[in-house]
């Protein structure tokens, strides 16, 4: 059996199980959009966060287009895409299911001592966790930890083994709605006064001054150019990429001063403190870890 058959084959017996599919190309993402989708200009597909008109019969916008529909998988543009595909891909939220992507060893043991047991599904460097039940989507909620649901798309890596328990609320807790700045307005949290990064509260860093300053006002900028969404995320990266500077330091390099000033960057755009402070603290232990 040829590789592109073996995956439509899957995909067809996921779609009969009301499991949503995609094609996955090189890489193991989505197909790009067509001509008419690209930039999204058609508006994005109904389900899409922002609800658009497109029924484009491609397999444009990634998880959005993932269906159980068997004329469409076996449509003459998607076998197009099965020809190039090197792995399925499912939409969980589409199946009414939460998939807990562990990238790591320590995220797994994390899960096997905070999360009730439920199906598990080996993967190259961890496993993934699927509950019954769907909830919002959300990249970084903790180190090595990602939530793939509503919107977004997993790869079908097998059935896993286990019994599939009810999506519990410490999942749920992992993620906080990312508000945007409602226009003309203030801002959806402020933080008091704080004290900026200098040399004076890094004596054991090894960079200069200069050096910090300028990584940490573009990691800045960065964050306050996500005006409508993403600015968390975006918070976690930044301070995720500056820990990881730092890594080979003696220290103290006043890491807690640069978190503070992401914090703030993020609560400036919108994003609720609560949730700002998260995503800025698994960033910096996310680069320790790495450098453990």
């Amino acid at each position: 059996m040829t590789a592109t058959r073996s995956h439509l084959l899957t995909a067809l017996e996921l779609a009969v199980a009301g499991v949503p599919v995609l094609p996955l190309r090189d890489g193991k993402v989505p197909f790009g959009n067509c001509r008419t989708c690209k930039g999204n200009v058609c508006g994005g597909r109904p389900n899409m966060k922002r609800a658009g008109a497109c029924h484009c019969p491609a397999p444009c916008h990634a998880w959005a287009a993932a269906t159980t529909d068997r004329n469409v998988i076996l449509s003459p543009l998607w076998a197009a895409a099965w020809e190039r595909a090197v792995c399925v891909g499912y939409h969980p939220g589409g199946a009414r299911l939460t998939v807990v992507d562990l990238d790591n060893a320590a995220a797994v043991t994390w899960a096997r001592e905070t999360l009730p047991a439920t199906r598990t599904v080996a993967t190259t460097r961890g496993e993934h966790w699927i509950y019954r039940g769907a909830m919002p989507s959300s990249n970084a909620v903790r180190p090595g930890v990602d939530i793939k649901s509503l919107t977004q798309y997993a790869r079908w890596l097998g059935p896993g083994t286990g019994r599939m328990a009810v999506l519990p609320a410490a999942v749920g807790a992992l993620v906080v709605k990312e508000d945007t700045t409602p226009a003309g307005r203030g801002v959806a949290s402020s933080l008091p006064g704080r004290t900026p990064w200098d040399r004076s509260v890094a004596t054991g860093c090894r960079h200069t001054e200069r050096y910090v300053r300028t990584g940490l006002e573009r990691g800045l900028a960065l964050v306050r150019a996500r005006t409508e969404s993403g600015a968390g995320s975006q918070a976690f990266g930044v301070a995720r990429f500056l820990a990881a500077q730092h890594t080979a330091c003696p220290g103290p390099c006043g890491l807690s001063a640069i978190g503070e000033e992401i914090t703030a960057a993020a609560v400036s755009v919108g994003v609720p403190e609560a949730y700002a402070r998260r995503a800025v603290a698994n960033g910096l232990e996310a680069a320790v870890e790495r450098a453990a």
